[in-house]
């Protein structure tokens, strides 16, 4: 995205992707697999950019490790 405008939208976005890429990896399951299941239980918007604000300031394994554990929780009715 070189030459593109950061904003606050973005950044969003970019951490979002980053947490699912490292979780699915993770996971042993494509990107498009976890953001289908993810998006399925609100998670994405639910969790990773409603929570921005704090989940950015952890590392990726960090994010990615809540992210799975509150996927497996939403999926299981816990």
């Amino acid at each position: 995205m070189e030459g593109m405008p950061r904003t606050p939208e973005s950044d969003r976005i970019q951490f979002a992707v980053i947490a699912i890429e490292t979780a699915a990896k993770k996971m042993g399951v494509s990107t498009a697999e976890l953001t289908q299941r993810l998006e399925a239980q609100g998670l994405i918007e639910g969790r990773l950019i409603q929570f921005y604000d704090t989940l950015h300031t952890q590392s990726p394994d960090y994010v990615a490790d809540d992210i799975i554990e509150t996927l497996y929780n939403w999926e299981n009715g816990v």
